[in-house]
């Protein structure tokens, strides 16, 4: 009886000590956090809550309410889930795309503007990298009652595109670009032909994002996917060029710190502070 008093005694022993564990591993969120991820998906409770409590306390603590509040001036929630879906299409975070495409959707993000983002991405990511991306939207999508296809967002023809997106470019780079569709050496002039009317006049030319919009994705695309940092530098100068400046600029980088790390997010940094070093002070403003 003694024996059987004893091991009752230690399984109801072992049984408060798991359930005070269980209840010291709930994770805390700031009330700002919280409220941030009610918008994002409202009435959801992440499992994560259950298999990684330490970790999700801190990512969302950090992601959605530090992270968020240090940028808020530069960046409002539509500008930041746009930014969110370009660099998660940069990084190929597949996975973490579709858990927050819903949440883009649910911060004002259109359905039209998210097709242009990853229509766009062809262009520097290549569809063998943007396929599964384009699926997953197609299932997204579809899955909220959107009908597909989308209305038409294209403004060139097969005849057009070529000098509409020399145009583009100009629009973005400045008249130094008039004639860059024609120049360089003859074995590889085709492919500043194919900058011009591909990469610009298929893709730069839609409506559903404006030319300030897709300066700025194309920068996620790229600081996303690292080891592109001449084409970095390039693209800054064009944010600098249709108006996003340096300080809105490392407001983005700083966003996107949760999604692509501290590598990736230096080096941006630092080809910003290349850029802006060799042109001047005045030209990132």
């Amino acid at each position: 009886m003694r024996k059987w008093m004893m091991a009752t005694g230690l399984a109801l022993a072992l049984t408060a000590c798991k359930e005070n564990v269980t209840q010291m591993k709930q994770p805390q969120f700031t009330e700002f956090a919280a409220a941030y991820h009610e918008r994002m998906f409202p009435g959801y409770d992440s499992d994560l809550k259950r298999t990684d409590p330490e970790f999700i306390e801190r990512f969302d603590n950090f992601a959605f309410d530090e992270v968020v509040n240090q940028t808020s001036d530069k960046l409002d929630d539509h500008t930041r889930f746009i930014c969110y879906l370009a660099t998660l299409l940069g990084c190929q975070g597949i996975d973490e795309y579709r858990a927050l495409l819903p949440a883009a959707l649910n911060m004002g993000v259109t359905p039209v503007e998210v097709k242009e983002i990853v229509y766009q991405s062809v262009a520097y990511l290549g569809i063998g990298r943007v396929f599964p991306f384009l699926k997953a939207t197609n299932e997204v999508l579809e899955a909220r009652g959107v009908k597909l296809p989308l209305e038409p967002q294209a403004r060139t023809t097969l005849e057009s595109r070529r000098e509409a997106g020399t145009q583009a470019q100009v629009d973005c780079f400045g008249e130094g670009m008039r004639d860059f569709w024609q120049s360089g050496p003859e074995d590889s002039r085709h492919i500043n032909k194919w900058l011009a009317d591909n990469c610009f006049g298929d893709y730069y030319t839609r409506t559903g994002l404006d030319v300030r919009m897709r300066e700025l994705i194309t920068f996620c695309f790229l600081t996303a996917q690292g080891g592109c940092e001449p084409q970095v530098k390039g693209h800054i100068a064009g944010n600098f060029h249709v108006g996003n400046d340096k300080d809105f600029l490392i407001a983005v980088i700083s966003s996107n710190i949760p999604f692509i790390g501290y590598p990736r997010t230096l080096n941006a940094l630092n080809c910003i502070r290349e850029v802006v070093q060799s042109t001047g002070p005045a030209d990132s403003e």
